[in-house]
């Protein structure tokens, strides 16, 4: 009786002890999940975030239909920009997901091609433009030869939209200088369009539009547009003197310097070759714009589109989920791979 009655004060207090321990364990785990312990964890010279993100997640359009699935679309015009450079307007198949597709200025899409491979790129219409897609390539590899190769008519996929975008609401009131150069000037074409559509929420609104020859300045259909409005300071420059060139000669961070922007309430927006925003970069420094108030994009740094794959990665940050939109300041946060 004696064990009977000792086994039993045993079982009595193992499942009254059941609890407080389950609790015990809850509230560890619950610290160790505190972004400031995991924070406090990380190694030195590590992007530090609130919440492990780079910035807060705003909302943004989502991916039409399963975002691990090219939407059909069909090709609808070709647009020969240079001798490298096509834009494709594409319409979806689907004539409700097209009437009901929505996106924001600077948001992404990936572009396949059955049989090649698929690749990212700026949906550079505006967000008005409800007829179709457009989507300005250079070729550079397999997967943009396959895309070059495309006529109206053809048959391709589309995922979009993807990644964040131009925070133009947080813009309202202030100048606006974009700096575009080469097929750079895809990404200025969608948000420099949006502005222009709501003109009157913003102030002063430039545009420095460069390329190496008047022959590798894509849109050249839209820049005399562009140099006659009114409420658009546009410049135009070329790398080196060229027959017939009525416009500025000069690499970009030249002509930038020479036009002097006044930094004050005013956000620099530039889109380029890496080597062209690293000395425009520099060149916006010595104007005295302040990191945050420099924007450009990483959309050629994205793969998968979606967070998955990880070769967007840069020192734990997702350029798909955070980016493709990033200030300058929020860039000299990563490691320095970049």
């Amino acid at each position: 009786m004696a064990t009977k009655k000792n086994t039993t004060k045993a079982t009595n207090d193992s499942q009254a002890a059941a609890p407080a321990a389950a609790a015990k364990a809850a509230e560890v785990q619950t610290e160790a999940a505190k972004p400031e312990a995991a924070q406090a964890a990380a190694p030195k010279g590590q992007p530090q975030a609130k919440g492990g993100m780079l910035r807060e997640i705003t909302p943004r359009p989502q991916p039409a239909g399963n975002p691990y699935l090219p939407m059909p679309a069909t090709v609808a015009e070709v647009i020969q920009e240079t001798g490298n450079i096509r834009t494709l307007r594409v319409v979806l198949d689907d004539a409700d997901a097209m009437k009901n597709f929505t996106y924001e200025p600077g948001q992404v899409g990936q572009f396949s091609v059955f049989g090649a491979g698929e690749s990212t790129f700026v949906i550079n219409s505006p967000p008005s433009q409800k007829n179709y897609l457009q989507f300005s390539v250079m070729q550079a590899g397999e997967v943009t030869a396959a895309i070059h190769r495309l006529s109206p008519g053809d048959k391709v996929g589309v995922r979009a939209p993807l990644g964040n975008f131009f925070p133009y609401n947080d813009w309202k009131g202030k100048d606006i200088f974009f700096v575009g150069g080469g097929i750079g000037m895809a990404p200025i074409r969608t948000i420099m369009m949006h502005i222009l559509e709501n003109r009157k929420d913003y102030g002063k609104v430039s545009l420095l539009y460069g390329a190496r020859t008047p022959r590798d300045m894509a849109f050249s259909y839209e820049t005399e547009d562009w140099l006659r409005r009114d409420d658009l300071d546009c410049t135009l420059c070329i790398d080196a003197p060229f027959e017939g060139w009525e416009h500025k000669v000069g690499l970009i961070p030249n002509v930038l310097t020479e036009l002097n922007p006044d930094p004050k309430n005013c956000v620099a927006v530039l889109c380029g070759p890496p080597i062209m925003i690293k000395f425009t970069v520099q060149a916006l420094e010595k104007l005295k714009f302040a990191p945050e108030n420099i924007v450009t994009t990483l959309e050629k740094r994205m793969k998968c589109g979606i967070g998955i794959c990880g070769r967007c990665n840069i020192g734990g940050r997702y350029v798909c989920v955070d980016g493709p939109v990033f200030t300058w300041k929020e860039l000299q946060e990563l490691p320095p791979e970049m």
